[in-house]
């Protein structure tokens, strides 16, 4: 039996990291050539040394590199690709890079031009929701803009507060702001709508009211070019600090059955508002009583895509690929179904205990975990200098097991044998992280970072205690005719999600 051939024969990754490494592996395994870009400050990068192929496309800061479509384009037309995968960040939701690689002649692995236009106006995009019939968070469904009058005032105030000012041009937490009083929104405005004109070019903004105690819950799509759409479960990306996300997991503790088939159906309603394939998340908040609101429609690949591809055992890059050459989803994927449970933290080069600030220098140790069930997308290897210009995710750590409460031991084993020397790292809240009782037993939130972590506190000796007798509790559950105490009533809530469903945690008490 001879080997398919290939869905392209050479393909360039406009990106760089973590990213284009793992689009890399894909590649090879499908039997394409890979073709890296990089600036000044990533000539000697891990995903220039991988690459078949290294294109410089200009000096250090992205915007003379990263982010030049004339450079990226050129580079593959140099480099004799017939595709270019956007990854994540940088052009990969850009309109005109898309229209750009088609015009030159090339595959985009992404969807259609007019998708990304239609969506990357966050406001458009609520306005085509709500009238699908699915629920948006409240808020206007007018731009904002700095210097906005009275009368704006007025009807912000009608939202109600406290509420959030987003781009409608971006995400990534930039350009997001809280208000709390009337009195604050021309300030909030103002350097909210500055941010957002320097990440995104556009200083467009909207109101919403914010939602709290909330779970941010997304709902992974793929869709082929000939109608099929193959809905891949929800990651909950709770954790977060200032609103961008540090740990995903799959499934969501708090999503029932019945909430998975009411999100899945309204995700395909999102990706019914416009002409979509390829892969994309569409974003929800999910409330303590269980309703969910639209927040975003992502026509990308997510950083936190590897937790779906663990429980489901689909290859998003690789079909991203795939469709982008005009294959069909075959029955597999389509039936996908959710496989055990999935934990993702990202280990960044940033500094937790000032407020996760990030910090650059050169890694000089580098030791990730390994073992059944773990893996680990990394960007860097020992002696990589960090450049200041670029994102400071390092690696993501993945684990996968038959239940949450394994899952969080082996992620708890994971993070112990991970060493990274010579730069500050996220690692010390990561492990905090896993001696939380309220994110041990899944009942936590978006306010657990800001609510309970404050810039570094120890769990005392009850605290610790409690979190080693849950894990004991959970698997005693498993015994027959073994008593099991609940152990909600013995928790300090951290919103009202602690007061929602069976305790089910771990004991992941380490020996220091």
């Amino acid at each position: 039996m001879t080997d398919p051939a290939p869905p392209f024969h050479r393909l360039l990754i406009a990106n760089r990291g973590e990213i284009a490494v793992r689009v890399m592996r894909a590649c090879r395994e499908l039997g394409i050539e890979t073709v890296a870009v990089y600036s000044d400050a990533d000539a000697d990068a891990l995903h220039t040394r991988l690459a078949d192929r290294a294109e410089r496309i200009g000096p250090a800061p992205a915007s003379e590199s990263y982010l030049d479509i004339d450079a990226v384009i050129a580079a593959a037309l140099r480099s004799g690709a017939e595709a270019i995968h956007p990854g994540y960040g940088f052009l990969s939701e850009r309109a005109a890079f898309a229209r750009a690689v088609e015009a030159a002649g090339l595959v985009f692995v992404g969807p259609p031009p007019e998708t990304l236009a239609s969506l990357g106006d966050k406001l458009a995009a609520r306005r085509a929701v709500a009238a699908a019939g699915v629920p948006i968070v409240p808020g206007l469904l007018v731009p904002l803009l700095a210097g906005t009058g009275d009368e704006v005032v007025a009807e912000v105030a009608g939202i109600g507060f406290p509420g959030l000012v987003k781009a409608a041009a971006g995400g990534g937490g930039r350009g997001m702001r809280r208000v709390d009083r009337p009195e604050q929104l021309a300030t909030v405005l103002e350097a909210a709508g500055r941010e957002a004109l320097a990440a995104f070019g556009d200083g467009t903004l909207y109101y919403e009211r914010l939602i709290a105690p909330a779970h941010h819950v997304e709902v992974q799509l793929l869709g082929d070019r000939h109608g099929n759409l193959a809905v891949l479960g929800e990651r909950d990306c709770s954790v977060q600090r200032r609103h961008q996300k540090l740990v995903e997991e799959s499934p969501s503790p708090a999503v029932t059955p019945e909430i998975r088939a009411s999100l899945a159906d309204d995700a395909r309603r999102v990706a019914g508002t416009v002409a979509f394939h390829n892969a994309a998340t569409v974003e929800f908040l999910l409330d303590a009583d269980g309703n969910h609101y639209f927040l975003e429609m992502n026509t990308r690949l997510q950083v936190e895509h590897g937790v779906t591809e663990l429980v489901t055992g689909v290859d998003l890059v690789a079909w991203q690929i795939r469709v982008a050459a005009g294959e069909r989803l075959p029955p597999a994927v389509l039936a996908a179904e959710l496989r055990g449970h999935a934990i993702e933290v990202r280990i960044y080069a940033e500094d937790p205990h000032r407020d996760f600030a990030p910090v650059a220098g050169t890694v000089t140790a580098w030791r990730m975990p390994a073992g059944p069930g773990v893996r680990v997308d990394a960007g860097v290897t020992a002696s990589t200098p960090l450049p200041v210009e670029y994102d400071p995710l390092l690696a993501k750590l993945l684990v996968h097991a038959d239940e949450r409460a394994a899952a969080l031991a082996r992620l708890c084993r994971a993070l112990d044998e991970t060493i990274v020397g010579g730069v500050q790292t996220d690692l010390s809240f990561l492990r905090w992280l896993v001696d939380e009782p309220g994110f041990a037993m899944g009942a936590y939130d978006t306010g657990l970072v800001p609510e309970r972590w404050a810039g570094g506190p120890e769990l005392d000796d009850e605290t610790r205690a409690l979190a080693a007798r849950a894990g004991l509790e959970r698997r005693l559950a498993a015994e027959p005719g073994r008593a099991v105490v609940d152990l909600r009533d013995r928790l300090q809530p951290t919103s009202g999600w602690a007061t929602r469903g069976r305790a089910e945690a771990v004991n992941h008490r380490r020996s220091r």
